[in-house]
């Protein structure tokens, strides 16, 4: 009895031990089976995440890229706008300083009717040249043409002494007397005005007499002559002898209106 006792006993005893191995065993391939899962994912998973960084990695270059050329193109933008406004600022100014003659031409010139006794002595005034400019109907904006012997007429006065400068502004007869003698000044007016602002004429050296269609120089029955009496008509007028001295003659000053 005591032999099958211990026959038992080494019985159990292995089953136990045959348990703790096939325990072991299970948890052996589990742990590897586990491990093996793991390193599958990972190596599956391992393409997709360095993909994904290196997305991530170009649309934050891209993010930069797209910053840095908005701050350029921003940059860009300011400094056109920045020299638009100072050639715009420069422009005004221009603007400005022309009219600035202008009203300073328009303001000092003297207007009269006549230049009979406003001017003293005015028999000792010869006159040195003259120029015509004319103007289309209704008018009174220089051409190119007007500009250029209005230029030519200013180059001369330097070699030119004491002189005065007799503005005469015609229109031809279409239209209201009124009318017409206003569009006498206006034209007259231009005249002054451009060479005040481009030659630095002093103002008080013109005369503007605005005669309207009180004066013709041709007949207005036909469009050449009526174009002809679309016109202003400027003398230089000087009391020296250009080549000996001075008569003895003086510029009165004119009871007259100033505008």
């Amino acid at each position: 009895m005591s032999s099958n006792f211990q026959n038992a006993s080494v019985t159990l005893s292995k089953m136990k031990s045959a348990c703790a191995v096939a325990a072991a065993s299970v948890f052996v391939i589990a742990l590897t089976v586990g491990c093996s899962s793991k390193n599958y994912v990972r190596s599956q998973t391992a393409p997709i995440i360095q993909q994904t960084n290196e997305l991530d990695a170009k649309t934050a270059a891209d993010h930069r890229s797209i910053t840095d050329t908005d701050e350029r193109a921003q940059k860009g933008i300011s400094g056109a706008m920045d020299a638009a406004n100072t050639a715009d600022q420069h422009a005004q100014a221009a603007g400005q300083s022309a009219d600035a003659a202008n009203k300073s031409a328009q303001d000092v010139a003297n207007r009269v009717d006549s230049l009979n006794g406003v001017v003293a002595n005015l028999d000792n005034y010869k006159t040195v040249s003259d120029v015509t400019v004319t103007f289309a109907f209704d008018k009174s904006n220089l051409s190119s043409s007007d500009r250029s012997q209005l230029d030519a007429l200013a180059d001369s006065l330097a070699a030119t002494k004491s002189y005065i400068l007799a503005v005469t502004g015609g229109t031809d007869t279409i239209g209201d007397a009124n009318y017409n003698y206003a569009l006498s000044q206006r034209r007259a007016d231009a005249v002054v005005q451009y060479l005040a602002a481009q030659h630095n004429v002093p103002p008080h050296k013109f005369y503007l007499i605005g005669i309207g269609k009180d004066v013709q120089i041709a007949t207005d029955r036909t469009a050449a002559g009526r174009a002809k009496n679309r016109r202003v008509e400027i003398k230089v007028m000087s009391n020296m002898n250009q080549d000996q001295t001075p008569a003895t003659a003086s510029v009165a000053q004119p009871s007259v209106q100033q505008q």
